[in-house]
């Protein structure tokens, strides 16, 4: 079964060759070899998943140290699952979004570098050596840079990918540093099997802040989240769909495989994956709420959605910490189904996006406005992804943040410890994340979609093509059906779990608490589904009442002079989330610009408000442009064109290094 997953490995690389031609058929048959490298691999993950022994392979290589060693097992596909469907869709998504007709040799560079891109990320969960998944990671990481700057001539785009090259770079020497540790505990490069390693070593805390910077770099995690607005904002949005909903989860990935390995991990392991997530959950959303730009919105709102992945795998790492299976199973799963829901209605989030700023040429909230009437399909898919980032019934979102939810009362269970106990201290902090996302999102789709349009579009906006509408659907699909089907996910997550925890855990796993415990979420989510699904049907009948008496000529209801609003007295994106933007200005710290209203007849003022990022903006820019004028300064004080002084500095560089040695 490896052998098919390699074969479609090895077809997703090749995927973007046939688009150099440049012309429509290339750029077809680069989709359609793209969707067959992903059937086959994604064929040969599900077998190899339900296997009772992980299906591997290890072939000769000459470099020292390194084999071609891969492995497949359920962990690793909880992963290709839904990075395989996005990444096949997002191919067909950009058919229509980013066609060589209208983008000419661009076109054929981005098709070239999203296959070389699909196929790293697909590789990355089975390999089994940590250079060879370091090689793959470097791919992954320079196609991503050559995507985000798909088109250069924009300097915001030239500073964003340059940002994500520091970035990635960054990344990959803690990688570096991480698996020389690793390789000094188990004498060579292969991954050592789960739960075989020893937490309680020194060592053993080392691998795993180093795992903490160079993964949670790679994820997004807060504070380290400053190169993924600019990139996700300016990369094409079906690349973006990828980065956000696929490529961050490598580093969630490589967060997982590494804890895994180790046996009695100390709780700090667990606290501080906790505290990780609870930050990046509530600011990655009040961020979000301060957004004008589209995809800036839903780029923060994968650095929420990350925090809520690692508050999961924190509250397992601490179930196994203080022998709770309970916890461990539960929080671990709720997690793990996480990132693949997030996986989907994220790659559908951003899917819409793309067709709103095809169809309107802006990424700007401020310039939409009833757009549900020239762009229904997308309005409805688009409201599907919010619905279920907002983890609401009945889509998928709801389904793993209930389990998250029931991993963290698991604290509570009788027996727990008090240390143990202060875990359910982070099930609030996830209510209020989801409160706010619920808030951001009703801003988007109101200011959006209903309302009066509030500019003038030469050519007017109209309905997405085709092959943009299908794979925005085929998501919205998935996500429905995990929500009303959760049980057909159990298996695999179960799986999982045991792939994570090892062959002989400290205690027994409950196998069928699992089940058990969704019940209720199922009912939930299906009584949700036939609610709305009933309104849906009263609603249409309504309007379609309301419009025959329109067309018979009855009269409309008099309105007491009201005409119709003008965009002046619609809600803008600033102004409808000031008052919770109000409560985290100590951490957003908004720049707002405003004029006065001075005398009876004032004139004309401007309101704007921008919400810099607190990291890169406030922080890394302003301490590189004074180490910058620091080391220019430094120059040229020291170097003064004079062979006497440089001298002068030769001896007394030797008259150090001879005192420190002797």
């Amino acid at each position: 079964m490896i052998e098919l997953y390699l074969a479609g490995v090895i077809l997703m690389f090749l995927s973007g060759l046939p688009a150099l031609a440049g012309n429509l058929r290339g750029e077809r048959l680069s989709a359609f070899v793209l969707l067959a490298g992903c059937g086959l691999a994604l064929a040969g993950t599900m077998a190899g998943a339900f296997q009772e022994q992980a299906p591997r392979l290890s072939l000769a290589w000459s470099m020292p140290g390194g084999s071609l060693s891969f492995a497949l097992d359920a962990l690793a596909a909880v992963f290709l699952l839904p990075a395989l469907i996005v990444i096949g869709l997002g191919g067909v998504y950009g058919l229509g979004y980013f066609p060589a007709a209208s983008h000419g040799p661009a076109a054929a560079r981005l098709r070239l570098f999203y296959g070389g891109l699909s196929g790293a990320i697909a590789l990355i969960p089975a390999c089994a050596n940590s250079l060879l998944f370091l090689m793959a990671w470097e791919v992954m990481a320079l196609c991503c840079f050559f995507l985000i700057l798909s088109e250069p001539q924009e300097e915001a785009t030239r500073r964003a990918a340059y940002i994500y090259l520091a970035a990635t770079h960054t990344c990959t020497l803690a990688l570096f540093a991480l698996f020389i540790l690793l390789a000094g505990e188990t004498g060579d490069f292969a991954f050592p099997a789960a739960g075989t390693l020893a937490g309680a070593a020194p060592q053993a805390g080392a691998v795993f802040l180093l795992a903490l910077f160079g993964f949670g770099l790679k994820a997004g995690m807060m504070p380290m989240h400053f190169w993924l607005p600019g990139a996700h904002a300016a990369a094409p949005s079906h690349v973006s769909a990828v980065m956000s909903g696929v490529m961050l989860k490598m580093g969630i990935y490589g967060l997982v495989r590494v804890s895994g390995f180790y046996a009695g991990q100390p709780a700090w392991w667990g606290w501080s994956l906790l505290a990780a997530g609870t930050l990046s959950a509530i600011m990655g959303v009040a961020f979000a709420l301060a957004q004008h730009d589209l995809k800036r919105l839903l780029a923060y709102h994968s650095v929420e959605n990350i925090g809520i992945i690692l508050i999961g795998l924190g509250g397992a790492l601490l179930g196994k910490a203080f022998h709770s299976p309970a916890l461990t199973a539960l929080a671990l799963a709720g997690a793990l189904l996480h990132v693949a829901n997030h996986g989907l209605f994220k790659a559908l989030l951003f899917l819409g996006a793309g067709s709103l700023i095809r169809a309107t040429g802006t990424r700007e909230l401020d310039r939409y406005g009833g757009l549900l009437k020239t762009m229904p399909l997308t309005a409805f898919l688009f409201l599907g992804g919010a619905v279920a980032i907002c983890g609401l019934p009945p889509l998928n979102g709801f389904i793993s943040e209930w389990l998250i939810y029931l991993g963290l009362l698991q604290s509570q269970a009788a027996g727990a410890g008090l240390p143990l106990s202060l875990a359910v201290l982070a099930a609030p902090a996830l209510a209020l994340t989801g409160a706010l996302a619920v808030a951001c999102f009703v801003k988007v789709f109101g200011i959006t979609f209903l309302g009066a349009p509030r500019k003038e579009f030469i050519p007017p906006p109209g309905e997405a093509t085709k092959s943009m509408l299908f794979p925005m659907a085929l998501l919205f699909f998935c996500c429905l059906l995990i929500g009303l089907a959760p049980a057909s996910v159990l298996p695999l997550l179960q799986r999982a779990l045991v792939a994570w925890i090892g062959p002989a855990p400290a205690a027994p796993l409950p196998g069928g608490m699992l089940l058990a415990d969704l019940a209720p979420a199922w009912w939930i989510s299906l009584a949700t589904f036939l609610l709305l699904a009933t309104a849906a049907i009263l609603f249409l009948r309504q309007r379609q009442t309301t419009r025959e008496a329109e067309e018979g000529g009855r009269p409309s209801t008099w309105g007491c002079g009201w005409r119709q609003a003008t965009p002046r007295m619609s809600y803008t994106a600033s102004s409808f989330a000031e008052l919770l933007t109000g409560l985290f200005d100590w951490g957003l710290r908004s720049d707002i610009n405003t004029g006065r209203a001075v005398g009876f007849f004032p004139g004309l003022s401007r309101f704007a408000a921008h919400t810099p990022d607190l990291i890169l903006d406030r922080l890394l820019i302003p301490f590189c442009r004074l180490f910058s004028r620091a080391a220019f300064a430094t120059r040229a004080f020291l170097h003064q064109g004079a062979i006497g002084v440089y001298l002068l500095y030769s001896f007394f560089t030797l008259c150090l290094l001879l005192f420190w040695l002797g």
